[in-house]
């Protein structure tokens, strides 16, 4: 029996219910499918029977990848790599609906490099079905003023629109972890503001943060070194504090210091 190891943040999901729901939220038959994380293959399971074009795992355990090729043989690529370190791109030319269990412990870290590495419009994949630790889920549906809007809110709301499916309590899991978990759905937008290096979006909302606490105005005297003409532009009150801004005011921060970087 493959027990799950803490260290990858291993919680296999074994209720039958919540699976079959996962897999009818879209149409994945003839589409190329991408699962991160699945463990035991559960999840693997279900998606095969809806009948896939083409079906990828990404596992980084060599005994769950091991195990997932003696079950499933040639119906599905197993990929034995760190995702942290794959291209996803260099799968299919065509788009990917992906599904994924992530690992609690770096899924923040998949989301971000997923959305930081996006050059323009020139999406990858179709479809994000994603569970999170409900924590890190509420922070990224958050909207701002509210305690849970932060850095992850704003990077992730940039080119996707982002749905909350529902909570997955810890009895769905084997073996059940102390939390609940949310299901969320992120898709593709096809209007979304342009920054030119994400890393820019990144920073920015990385000083801000920061300084959660605290007023804007150190953080702006940081990055734009007190630039009146900027703060104006935006119409910034630098006494407010970074949750204060909505998103569409951190993309057009982003776009001034790359302007003044240029």
């Amino acid at each position: 029996m493959i027990k799950a190891k803490k260290t990858l943040g291993q919680n296999f999901l074994v209720d039958k219910n919540i699976l079959e729901k996962i897999v009818n939220l879209v149409s994945i038959k003839n589409k190329n499918i991408l699962e991160v994380g699945p463990g035991t293959g559960n999840l693997t399971n279900f998606i095969l029977n809806q009948k896939p074009k083409k079906f990828y795992v990404i596992e980084k355990d060599d005994k769950l990848a091991l195990s997932l090729d003696e079950k499933f043989g040639e119906k599905l690529t197993i990929i034995n790599e760190d995702v942290l370190k794959f291209n996803e791109k260099a799968l299919s030319n065509d788009k990917l609906v992906v599904f994924g269990n992530l690992p609690y412990n770096i899924s923040t870290e998949i989301l971000c490099k997923w959305i930081l590495n996006l050059k323009t419009n020139n999406f990858w994949f179709e479809n994000l079905i994603l569970m999170f630790q409900k924590e890190v889920a509420d922070r990224i549906i958050a909207k701002f003023n509210t305690p849970n809007y932060g850095r992850l809110s704003i990077i992730a709301n940039w080119k996707l629109d982002i749905k909350k499916i529902f909570d997955i309590k810890p009895s769905s899991f084997f073996p059940k972890p102390k939390i609940n978990s949310s299901l969320l759905i992120l898709k593709p937008k096809k209007n979304f503001f342009k920054i030119e290096n994400p890393k820019n979006l990144e920073k920015i909302t990385r000083i801000f943060f920061n300084h959660r606490r605290k007023m804007l105005k150190k953080p702006y005297n940081q990055l734009f070194n007190g630039d009146k003409i900027i703060q104006h532009k935006l119409n910034l009150d630098l006494n407010l504090r970074p949750q204060n801004l909505d998103l569409n005011t951190y993309y057009m921060l982003a776009n001034e210091y790359e302007n003044l970087r240029s």
